[in-house]
This record gives structure tokens, sequence and C-alpha cells, in this order.
């Protein structure tokens, strides 16, 4: 897994939940669920390039 996608997802997932707990925060439902989602794009990016470099070893 290279730095910088590592160093991509953990941002996507920090983003994500600081979104969403400020939505949530605010009652702003429809801006929770876009921060959920971008952290779970990160979540997903992060597991993809662990399978990606378990498979080159």
């Amino acid at each position: 897994m290279s730095a910088g996608e590592r160093a991509k997802a953990k941002a996507e997932q920090i983003v994500g939940k600081t979104v969403r707990t400020a939505a949530h925060a605010m009652h702003k439902e429809t801006l929770a669920a876009k921060g959920a989602a971008l952290e779970a794009r990160g979540k997903m990016r992060g597991t993809k390039e662990q399978a990606k470099g378990s498979f080159k070893r």
C-alpha cells in the first residue's frame, strides 16, 4: 500500500467523520449522509489498498 494512497484514504475517513458529526450537531441529515458516504469511501479505499498489497507478496 503506497503511502500516498494510505494518506488519501485516512484523510477521507477523517473529513467524512468530521462532516458527519458537525452535520448531526446542526440537524442537517442530508449533509450527515454525505459525510458518512465520504467516510465509507475512505474506508473502502484503505481496504482496496490493503488487498492490493497482500496480493503483491
